[in-house]
This record gives structure tokens, sequence and C-alpha cells, in this order.
């Protein structure tokens, strides 16, 4: 068993430098890496931690790390850091096995409640509580009006919310109001949230 170590990916070094010194602080120990492709060099034999990276670096994405990861079997939860405009990047990495996305800017609190939750992802326990959010997250969508259905359903298709707008003959703003209305309605704390419990229930899945 290796130690479980954070591994923060990141080309940009006042990020990584930030990031290292914040799971300092709380004492998370960290190893940071400049590319994706550093990281894969140093990645056989770990069974321990969680990755942090960012979701659109030159060279490797963090969509094509996670790829990478899943082909080389390595079990390490995956949360990527993403820009406003990367959510559908973010959505299709979430797809693909990704446990969180934070969207830009997030507060400190939020990565280390993600990370402590991606440190518990093995938990025995996890699965049944998936489950049951699932369930939960089912019932309460039976809630939403004909046209929330489809706008969370154009956000888990990973679209941008201009996409959505066009394909329903509405405005953008007109969609973050519809999508506020959906997390309001199902519970959601944030947008990965929303969209990994939609996941989780089945919708947008294929």
């Amino acid at each position: 068993m290796t130690e479980a170590l954070v591994h923060v990916i990141d080309d940009d070094e006042a990020m990584r430098e930030s990031l290292s010194f914040l799971l300092d602080t709380v004492g998370l120990p960290a190893r940071t890496y400049e590319s994706a492709a550093s990281f894969l060099t140093q990645v056989d034999g770990l069974d321990s931690g969680c990755i942090v990276t960012d979701v659109r670096m030159p060279d490797m994405s963090g969509l094509d790390l996670v790829q990478r990861l899943k082909e080389r079997g390595v079990p390490l939860p995956v949360i990527v850091i993403t820009g406003h405009g990367d959510v559908p990047l973010a959505v299709q990495a979430m797809k693909a096995g990704v446990v969180d996305f934070l969207e830009k800017p997030f507060d400190d609190d939020t990565l280390l409640s993600a990370i402590r939750s991606a440190l518990g992802s093995a938990s025995p326990t996890q699965a049944p509580r998936d489950h049951e959010q699932a369930a939960r997250f089912q019932a309460l969508t039976a809630g939403l009006s004909p046209r929330e259905q489809e706008v969370l359903e154009g956000v888990v298709a990973g679209k941008a919310n201009k996409v959505i707008a066009q394909e329903l003959g509405i405005s953008p703003r007109t969609v973050e109001v519809y999508r506020a209305n959906v997390m309001t309605k199902t519970g959601a704390a944030s947008l990965s949230e929303l969209v990994r419990m939609a996941i989780l229930a089945g919708l947008g899945v294929g």
C-alpha cells in the first residue's frame, strides 16, 4: 500500500504551488506535476490517494489523462478543475469516471471537501449511498417542468448553455435560470453534484 498522496497536476506553476501549500496546511501530503505526461511516468504502483488535475492542459488534457488511467488500470479517484467554458469537457470527464469537477473560481473549503470525499470514495458504504442518492434524485426530477427536464438533459449531455439555448429557442440567460431551478428542486449543491447524481440515476448516459 502506497501513501495516500494527493497528486496535483497543472501546467500553471503558481496554481501547483498554491494547492500544495493549501494541502500542507491541513496535513494532506501532496506531490505536484507540471503535466499529465510527467505524472504517468510515475503512476505505476500507485494504489491509494487521489488526483487533482486541470481539465485543459497542453499536450494531454485532463480527459485524456482519465482515459489513460483507465487503460492502465490505475484505481485512483480523479477530481478535475475546469474554467467556465470547459464545463462540457468536465461533464465528459465525469462520464468517463471522474468523481468530481470544480468550476473556477472555487474556494479552499470546496476543494478540500472534494478531496476528502475522493479519498473516502473506496469506502464499502459508498455504493449503497450512491444508490440511495440516485433513487432520491430520480424522485425529485419527477417534479421538474418539461423545459427544466430538457435543460437538465442538455447539461448532462455535456452541452454548453449557448448550444442548449439554440436547440430550445431560448436565450443562454434563460437556460441559466432553468438550470438554477433544477439545482434548487433536486437539492444539488453544485453543478458537479447535479451531473453526478444524474449520471448515477442513468440520465444522459450512453
